[in-house]
C-alpha cells in the first residue's frame, strides 16, 4: 500500500493507529478535543509577536542607519 500511494510505510502505520484509537468516536458521535490553546490565546500570541516584529524591524532600521553613516 505504501508503494502504491507513494508514502512511507511508517506513515501508513501511524494512520492505522490513529484510526484504531479514534474510530469509535466517529460512530458514537463523541468528539474528543485535543488539549491546545484557545483561539483567543492564539490571537493574543499573534498580537504579541506582531508587536515584537515591529519593534525589532524599527530597531534594525536604526542600527542599519547608524552603521551606514560611519
Amino acid at each position: 500500500m505504501a508503494q502504491r500511494f507513494q508514502v512511507h510505510p511508517n506513515q501508513i502505520s501511524a494512520w492505522k493507529k490513529q484510526l484504531l484509537d479514534k474510530a469509535e468516536g466517529v460512530f458514537t458521535g463523541e468528539k474528543k478535543t485535543e488539549g491546545g490553546p484557545s483561539v483567543k490565546e492564539l490571537h493574543a500570541k499573534i498580537g504579541q509577536l506582531a508587536m515584537e516584529n515591529d519593534f525589532l524591524s524599527v530597531a534594525l532600521g536604526r542600527i542599519a542607519d547608524t552603521s551606514a553613516k560611519r
